[in-house]
């Protein structure tokens, strides 16, 4: 699964705080073995490998994609 910030547009900027909260999710994935722990994190990209199945693979990259781009009121 390979989610990245690029296509959220020209002058996009993820914030600190949700690359922080990213990375701990990622932490999370790979403790719960939803994830290898080859998992990659961010500034820009975050990419995960061993994900169980292409569905959970999807389900991750929406969410992943969703909390990257909403404003800040959504997520802070």
């Amino acid at each position: 699964m390979k989610a990245n910030a690029l296509t959220d547009g020209p002058g996009h900027v993820v914030e600190d705080s949700v690359n922080v909260a990213m990375r701990a999710a990622i932490v999370r994935l790979v403790r719960e073995r939803e994830a290898g722990s080859d998992a990659f994190a961010g500034p820009v990209y975050f990419m995960l490998h061993g994900v169980p199945s292409e569905g959970r693979a999807r389900e991750l990259a929406a969410a992943f994609h969703a909390w990257a781009a909403a404003p800040c009121g959504a997520r802070c």
